[in-house]
């Protein structure tokens, strides 16, 4: 077991398109992390339906359409980007040109080698066109050259398109917590076993 995680030169090539690049968060892109708007639209939601008896306890996500479109804020606040970026674990950034486009913010739990993804955000007019998926890959990378076992991702049951984001990326659906976001909804979570 290792016992410090360390800063690595991730090897970028051919992670994102040529006019983006993913590099290591520096102080000054903190700032333009927070000014990315995280909000997304979706028209369909995972709905949870769940029974209890003395012998069973049965949980069942079902895809739904919504009739309409939906606008969703983000449930995270963004004030803890600071304090994850200074524990110099895993906080990549998509800079294209001067513009920090999209981020990703991965925490190490020592304990069982996991990292958790806190935060991946990516700016609305630039979403589908690749650079989350680079932005995962970077965090993969780094996982493995810490020796990781694995990367957890958590979302919302009505952040669709986050959750079929995950699933195309070989992310798997790993359990639920109807208890995690303050404003009630359900947080689902997402697992890439890395050895």
């Amino acid at each position: 077991m290792i016992s410090h995680f360390h800063r690595v030169s991730i090897s970028m090539k051919g992670l994102a398109r040529e006019d983006v690049q993913i590099r290591l968060a520096e102080l000054a892109d903190l700032h333009k992390c927070v000014a990315i708007d995280a909000s997304f639209v979706t028209d369909h939601v995972w709905q949870m339906d769940g029974s209890e008896t003395d012998w069973e306890v049965s949980t069942v996500f079902r895809k739904v359409r919504l009739p309409r479109a939906m606008n969703v804020s983000y449930p995270r606040d963004l004030s803890s980007l600071f304090d994850d970026w200074r524990l110099e674990e895993c906080f990549v950034v998509a800079v294209d040109v001067d513009s920090v486009v999209g981020y990703l913010d991965m925490t190490v739990q020592k304990w069982n080698l996991t990292g958790w993804i806190n935060h991946i955000v990516v700016h609305q007019d630039l979403r589908r066109k690749g650079i989350g998926t680079s932005l995962l890959r970077a965090a993969g990378i780094w996982a493995r050259d810490n020796g990781l076992r694995k990367i957890m991702a958590e979302t919302q049951t009505k952040n669709y398109p986050v959750i079929s984001f995950y699933q195309k990326n070989a992310y798997r659906f790993c359990g639920f917590n109807d208890q995690h976001f303050t404003n009630q909804d359900i947080a689902l979570f997402f697992v890439l076993n890395i050895r």
